[in-house]
Parts: structure tokens; C-alpha cells; sequence
């Protein structure tokens, strides 16, 4: 199965650029990179999605799959839930979105019956075992983003990885230069 597939990580909003600051379009450009990055996976034929379900990439990333079902026949949504209990906390746009996904999900699976210190570890594990690719939004590297994406190269995954840090380093040193345009011809962002 883990042929053709790809999963996802990324942080969760807290982390990311916000919509309400300075950073508005650098968020807009992540989220653009990130939905051309699947886009594309689906072009390659890759047909099987694997999300956390966590707040942010996850989800963005889960959201972005099923609106490209509608343009790709085949491909799937598989979720997977880090507990039985996770998603219960989140609120207003987040637990919309979050059961949108679990409700239109093509398989869904729990790593974890409740909460432990390495139950997110556990999670991404098992996603990388399961995927040929990974789809990353990091900004922090000593996070467990990062520590997936250490974990999908010791593994051999093909690599898209959309560093934060290097678009706004990009969109500092170059200010009239349009970021997305030069970026996407590269599949290692």
C-alpha cells in the first residue's frame, strides 16, 4: 500500500505565519505551495492521502484532497487519529473542518487508545511507514514536524518540504520578486 501514497505534516497554526499579521501572505503563499504540491502528487498518480488530522497542515492539507476527488477520480482519504478522543478539544473552524474530514474520509485509523507522551511520535510513524512521499510544512525544525521529516528521509520518502523560513528569507532579499511563480518549478522547496 505504500506505494503511490503520501502524508502529510506540518504545524499547527500557533506556529505558522498568522492571517492577521505581517505575514498574511506568507500563509498564503504556504498554503498555495502546499496545495500545487498535492495537485501534483495526484498528476504523478499518486492516489492514496494520509492526514493526522491535526490542526493546521493537516487538516488544510485533508481539505485540499477531497476538493482535488473531484477532479481525480481514485483517490483516497486516509485518517489517522493519534488517540480515540483526539479532535474533541478543537473549536469553530477547526472541529468544522476536522469532521468534515473524518466524515468524508475513505479509511480512518487510531494509533492510540489515550494520550501518552509519544503518541504523536507514534502517529507520524506510522504514517511514513505507510507513504512513498511526504509533504511538509516546517518552520521549526526541533519539533515533531522536523523529527518526521527526519524520520521520512532515514526511511528513503521522496521529500517536498516548504520551508517557512527559507520563503521569507526569499521574500525579504528579493521584495518586488514573486515568491510562488520560481518555487514551484522546484519540487524541493
Amino acid at each position: 500500500m505504500r506505494k503511490k501514497t503520501v502524508c502529510f505534516s506540518g504545524h499547527r497554526p500557533e506556529k505558522l505565519p498568522g492571517p492577521n499579521s505581517e505575514d498574511a501572505q506568507l500563509l498564503m503563499m504556504v498554503k498555495s505551495l502546499l496545495y500545487y504540491q498535492i495537485r501534483r502528487s495526484a498528476e504523478e498518480g499518486y492516489t492514496r492521502f494520509i492526514t493526522g488530522l491535526a490542526r493546521g497542515v493537516d487538516l488544510w492539507a485533508a481539505g485540499y484532497v477531497l476538493e482535488l476527488k473531484r477532479d481525480f477520480s481514485g483517490l483516497q482519504l486516509i485518517c489517522v487519529k493519534p488517540t480515540e478522543n483526539h479532535g474533541k478539544n478543537f473549536r469553530g473552524e477547526d472541529r468544522y473542518l476536522f469532521d468534515s474530514v473524518l466524515a468524508r474520509a475513505d479509511e480512518m485509523y487510531c494509533t492510540g487508545s489515550h494520550y501518552t507522551r509519544r503518541c504523536y511520535q507514534i502517529r507520524n510513524r506510522y504514517m511514513v511507514d505507510h507513504a512513498q512521499r511526504l509533504i511538509a510544512v516546517v518552520d521549526d525544525y526541533n519539533s515533531g514536524t522536523g523529527q518526521t521529516i527526519g524520520y521520512a528521509r532515514k526511511c528513503g520518502l521522496e521529500l517536498c518540504v516548504i520551508d517557512i523560513g527559507k520563503l521569507r528569507d526569499k521574500a525579504e532579499a528579493e521584495p518586488d520578486e514573486p515568491i510562488i511563480a520560481p518555487l514551484q518549478a522546484n519540487f524541493k522547496i
